[in-house]
C-alpha cells in the first residue's frame, strides 16, 4: 500500500567547506550527527523523457530508511508529494496508474542511477524534537541510456520535519548563505544529472516562444489546458481536494476553445476532439455534481427548524450520497484507465504538435479574437433574452441552463483574449463569471428540487414522512424565482459594460 508525504525542502550547491555550523539558528538547540546513509536510486522514465518534462520523478531506491519506490509530483518550488511503495522487483500498479496520464502506452525505462553517501544530521529543538533533516550528499550520477554520460558533485539539502514550520527553512537558509553556501540552480537532483550527463544541448522549445499570431495566442492557452488535463489526472486518481471539478474545467475550457475560435483552429478537425472532450466532462461531472446538491441540501436541512424535520432526512441524504459516490468514483477510475481516454490525451497531443490553422490564425490578434469573443456574447445574449419572454416552467429552466453554458464559453473565451485586449476581455471574464453563478444557482435549484422529489417518493414507499421534503421544495422553488425576478436588470448592466469589447 503506498503512503504520501509532502516533502518541504531546499537544496545548496556545496563546496570542500562542507556544511557550517547550524547550531544556535532560531529555535535549533542541538544538532546530532546521525551518520553516513549509501542510498541507490535508479529512476525511471520514457525514452523521451516526458516525467522529468514535467518534474516528476520516478526512482527505485535501496538503502537508508525509506528503501523502496518513490513517485514524486511538483507542488510548489521546494515543495514536492512523494508517493511511497515497497520495494519490489518491478513498478507497483499503483504507482504506474499515476504516470499514466503522461507515459501511456511507452515502455518506462532505466534512465539514470544515482549512488549518494548521505551525511545526515537531525536538527533538534530544546526538548528534543526534530526540526529539520540536514544532508550533505556526495552524489555519482551514471546517465543509463544513449551513450551513458557520468558526473559527481556534492549536494546540501535541507528538509522540514513533518508538521513543521516553513520560516525555519529561511533561518538556515540566512545562516547558509552568511557562510557562503548558494542556493542549487537544479530543481532537483535528476534534473542536474540529466543536464549534466546529456549528450548535447536540448533545443529551445517551440513552446517557449512568445506568442505572436491570433494561432499562437489560441494555441497557448489550448496547450496550458491540455497540460492541466493531464497534471491533474494523478489528484484525481488520489480524490484529492477539488481535483476532479479543476480537471472538469480545464477539460470544458479546451472544448469552449475548439468551438469559439473557429475561424483560427478549423472546426472540420477539432469538433470531433471536442465530442471527446464533452464526454470526458460528463464522466467527470457525475460525481461532481453530487457533491453540489449533497453540500447544497445538507445546508438547507441545517436551515430548517427542529420541528420541521420530520423523519431521517439528513440520514437518508447521506446514504443517497454515499451510493452516488461509490458508483462514480469507480466509473471515473475506469474512465481514466480506458483506452477511449488515453487516445482523447495522444489526440491532443497531436493536434496541439500539429494545429489545423485556418487563414485567419495567421493574422494579428487583436480582430480575430475580439470578433470570436464578441460572437459568443451575442450569443449569450439571445438566449438570456429569449428565456426571459418564457412564462415560468421548464421551457424557461431549459433555456436558462442554455445560457449558462453559453456564458462559460463566452468566460472562457474571454480568458484566452486577455493577453491580447487587456481590461475589455478581463472586465468580460468577471461579467460572465458572475452571470454563469447566478444562472447557476437557478440550475442548482432545478436539480436540487428533482433530487428532493425523488427522495420523497423513496421515503414515502418506506412508510416515512415526506412533509420536510416538501419544505425544502417549496424554499428551492423560491431561490429560482428570485433568479429569474433579478435576472433582467442584472443582464442590462452586463449589456452596458460589455461595449467596451
Amino acid at each position: 500500500m503506498a503512503e504520501t508525504k509532502r516533502e518541504i525542502e531546499r537544496k545548496y550547491e556545496s563546496d570542500e567547506s562542507g556544511l557550517p555550523d547550524l547550531t544556535g539558528v532560531a529555535g535549533v538547540a542541538s544538532v546530532v550527527d546521525k551518520g553516513i546513509a549509501h542510498l541507490d536510486a535508479t529512476y525511471h522514465d520514457t525514452a523521451d523523457e516526458r516525467l522529468a518534462a514535467s518534474s516528476v520523478t520516478l526512482r527505485r531506491r535501496t538503502g537508508g530508511s525509506d528503501a523502496g519506490w518513490h513517485l514524486k509530483f511538483p507542488i510548489a518550488p521546494g515543495v514536492r508529494d512523494e508517493i511511497r511503495a515497497p520495494l519490489t522487483d518491478t513498478l507497483p500498479e499503483e504507482l504506474a496508474a499515476l504516470v499514466r496520464s503522461r507515459v501511456r502506452d511507452s515502455e518506462l525505462l532505466p534512465v539514470v542511477r544515482l549512488r549518494s553517501d548521505r551525511d545526515v544530521r537531525h536538527l533538534l529543538d530544546a526538548a528534543g524534537r526534530l526540526l529539520a533533516e540536514v544532508s550533505v550528499d556526495t552524489v555519482h550520477a551514471e546517465r543509463l541510456t544513449g551513450r551513458g554520460g557520468e558526473a559527481q558533485w556534492t549536494e546540501i539539502e535541507v528538509e522540514l520535519a513533518d508538521g513543521g514550520d516553513p520560516a525555519l527553512l529561511d533561518k538556515i537558509d540566512k545562516r547558509l548563505r552568511k557562510a557562503g553556501v548558494r542556493p542549487s540552480a537544479s530543481s532537483s537532483k535528476l534534473a542536474r544529472a540529466l543536464a549534466e550527463t546529456a549528450p548535447g544541448k536540448r533545443r529551445r522549445s517551440t513552446r517557449d516562444r512568445k506568442p505572436v499570431t491570433a494561432g499562437d495566442h489560441v494555441l497557448a492557452y489550448a496547450r496550458t489546458q491540455r497540460d492541466a488535463i493531464v497534471a491533474l489526472d494523478p489528484a484525481v486518481r488520489r480524490d484529492t481536494e477539488d481535483s476532479v471539478h479543476s480537471m472538469r474545467v480545464a477539460t470544458r475550457r479546451l472544448r469552449s476553445t475548439f468551438k469559439s475560435f473557429g475561424t483560427i483552429l478549423d472546426r472540420a478537425v477539432t469538433d470531433p476532439v471536442a465530442d471527446e472532450l464533452k464526454w470526458l466532462a460528463g464522466e467527470l461531472g457525475r460525481d461532481r455534481d453530487r457533491e453540489v446538491l449533497t453540500e447544497r441540501l445538507t445546508s438547507a436541512v441545517d436551515e430548517v427548524p427542529a420541528d420541521l424535520v420530520r423523519g431521517p432526512v439528513v440520514e437518508r441524504l447521506r446514504s443517497w450520497s454515499s451510493a452516488e459516490h461509490s458508483g462514480a468514483r469507480g466509473r471515473l477510475l475506469g474512465v481514466l484507465d480506458s483506452r477511449r481516454y488515453l487516445t482523447l490525451l495522444d489526440t491532443l497531443d497531436a493536434l496541439i504538435a500539429d494545429p489545423p490553422l485556418l487563414k485567419a490564425a495567421g493574422k494579428a490578434p487583436r480582430n480575430p479574437v475580439a470578433k470570436a469573443v464578441r460572437k459568443d456574447f451575442r450569443k449569450v445574449s439571445r438566449l438570456v433574452e429569449r428565456a426571459a419572454e418564457l412564462e415560468p416552467g421548464t421551457d424557461r429552466d431549459v433555456a436558462l441552463h442554455e445560457a449558462r453554458k453559453k456564458a462559460k464559453r463566452t468566460r472562457y473565451a474571454a480568458e484566452a483574449a486577455e493577453p491580447v485586449l487587456g481590461k475589455p476581455a478581463k472586465t468580460m471574464v468577471k461579467s460572465m463569471k458572475a452571470l454563469q453563478n447566478r444562472l447557476g444557482e437557478h440550475q442548482d435549484s432545478v436539480m436540487a428540487r428533482h433530487t428532493l422529489r425523488e427522495l420523497s417518493a423513496v421515503a414515502h414507499a418506506a412508510g416515512e414522512s415526506a412533509f420536510t421534503y416538501g419544505i425544502l421544495h417549496e424554499r428551492e422553488e423560491q431561490r429560482a424565482v428570485r433568479v429569474e425576478a433579478e435576472l433582467p436588470g442584472f443582464w442590462a448592466g452586463i449589456k452596458d459594460g460589455a461595449a467596451a469589447l
